[in-house]
């Protein structure tokens, strides 16, 4: 097979986008379901989300509540991905292994960290407000 033959079969095409959204939802379900940390930030952003509609949060407010909250998601699934690889790879301890979850498990609290400092940013206003 020439180099040609192999960038054709590579392609994806319309047809492959059903198993591809197939997929994600199912590393969605895997996360949620093994994850608790996971769980706690989903729960959260139901709360977050809740509070928004409550306090009618602008437009722009609710443009960072959903870059941050899925800079939060999106971190915990890359955390839990080089967990899962990890380990599949080293079952064994190992000393690099273990510094690489590390520093996946401190993107996770400092987007977590963001998040929150971006939510106190725009809920505080908006609480005061009612006051």
């Amino acid at each position: 097979m020439n180099a040609s033959d192999k960038s054709k079969k590579k392609r994806s095409s319309l047809k492959d986008l059903p198993g591809s959204f197939s997929n994600a939802f199912s590393g969605i379900t895997v996360l949620i379901k093994s994850e608790y940390n996971a769980g706690i930030h989903l729960v959260i952003l139901i709360l977050v989300i809740i509070a928004g509609i409550v306090l009618k949060i602008s437009t722009a407010h609710w443009i960072a509540v959903i870059l941050v909250s899925g800079l939060v998601i999106a971190s915990e699934c890359f955390n839990t991905a080089l967990e899962y690889l990890s380990d599949a790879l080293a079952p064994e301890t190992n000393l690099m292994i273990g510094k690489a979850k590390d520093v996946a498990a401190a993107g996770v609290l400092v987007s977590a960290i963001a998040a929150a400092i971006t939510g106190l940013i725009i809920f505080i206003p908006a609480i005061v407000r009612l006051f």
